[in-house]
């Protein structure tokens, strides 16, 4: 067992989840590295020192420039807003430090591009946080459709609806600012990477966005929001089938609509994170009289599942995504082998955006460049 020093910038939602799991990983799955929360920063030494107190590092950092540089932070997880990934990434690999990075991997192209480049030219651990493909469910169906359950895939169906911003009223935060913050930029990233992850490489696409409410209040009169609000794509995998993924942030009724459905010649599959523990599966066999969905619901038998809970049905939360992640981190940080999600998978997911862009301006089905 060795203990690492690591380093965490930003202590908000994710830089919480990060340092909670951070802290349970080593009981979690007995892990060779043990992680110590050695530093935080947060946007302003107060934050720091406050997110310092509350989580238990040893230490609060001035700034992200001085925990990257400090020698008692052997590896980094960065959870601050995506405009601020790509200098954090390159100065932690060129002062020899792995890297987790949020996903977004950073907040254009471009940027995935060059932090995508440091790691190669750095031959350090990187790996993107894309959680919700590490449900033992989502795992499971990952297994179901390598094994054939379903026979030939011949639809996909995902989206990624929330309705955090569905009431007109409410006020205007930083999100309703920047192509960046918009739905594309912020939840469709997360059912992209699940559409790569279950069906393989995107060919081409065809892309429409809406901004549903142009106004929101502010503190000092109506902001302009000039970011989508809703995204559809439909899509051709480069393996042959056809596909269509929806992203909302003002899908009114849903608070984690992570969720796709999958046909196949011999079969269905279908899974909704608010039910995260349940994936329900249909096969064409038997008297069509007794056919049906089957609800399967997780335990110890399914993928990283055990280390949480001996009981099936239990059940694992949205902390323990976070948890598997850590495990996988210092995986790749102890073995020196790379662990998927890496930031090579976060630029594919660059790209897609990207090309998901040019399309919904142009209203053409584009190519997606690929390696």
């Amino acid at each position: 067992m060795t203990e690492i020093g690591v380093g965490i910038v930003g202590g908000g939602y994710m830089g919480k989840a990060h340092a909670v799991a951070m802290s349970a990983v080593g009981a979690v799955f007995d892990t060779a590295l043990r992680p110590r929360l050695e530093m935080i920063a947060g946007s302003t030494p107060a934050s720091s020192e406050r997110y310092r107190a509350a989580y238990g590092f040893a230490r609060a950092a001035p700034d992200w420039q001085a925990l990257v540089a400090d020698p008692r932070v052997d590896a980094v997880v960065i959870a601050s807003p995506q405009t601020t990934h790509r200098a954090i990434a390159e100065a932690a690999f060129a002062a020899g430090k792995p890297v987790f990075c949020e996903k977004p991997l950073g907040a254009s192209l471009a940027d995935a591009q060059a932090m995508f480049a440091s790691a190669e030219a750095s031959g350090l651990p990187n790996m993107i946080g894309f959680n919700y493909v590490r449900t033992p469910a989502t795992q499971f169906v990952r297994q179901l459709l390598a094994e054939g359950a379903i026979g030939d895939v011949t639809w996909f169906r995902g989206e990624h609806t929330e309705d955090f911003f569905a009431d007109p009223a409410t006020v205007a935060t930083w999100r309703c600012q920047g192509r960046a913050n918009g739905t594309m930029g912020d939840l469709a990233p997360h059912m992209i990477n699940g559409a790569l992850a279950l069906m393989g490489p995107i060919a081409e696409l065809s892309v429409r966005l809406e901004t549903m409410h142009a106004t929101r209040p502010g503190a000092e009169g109506p902001v302009t929001v000039d970011n989508d609000d809703h995204a559809q794509m439909m899509v051709r995998f480069a393996s042959g089938p056809m596909g269509h993924l929806y992203f909302s942030r003002a899908a009114t009724g849903r608070k984690m609509g992570y969720a796709y459905e999958i046909h196949g010649t011999k079969g269905a599959i279908r899974f909704d994170q608010e039910d995260q523990n349940a994936v329900w599966l249909y096969r064409a066999e038997g008297p069509e009289a007794t056919r049906g969905f089957t609800k399967i619901l997780t335990g110890p038998a399914h993928p990283d599942y055990l280390p949480f809970c001996q009981g099936p049905g239990h059940g694992t939360g949205y902390q323990d995504q976070i948890i598997i992640e850590a495990r996988d981190f210092l995986q790749a940080i102890a073995t020196g082998d790379p662990v998927w999600p890496t930031f090579h998978d976060g630029l594919a997911v660059a790209r897609v955006i990207e090309t998901a862009f040019a399309a919904a301006g142009d209203g053409r089905w584009h190519t997606v460049p690929s390696d």
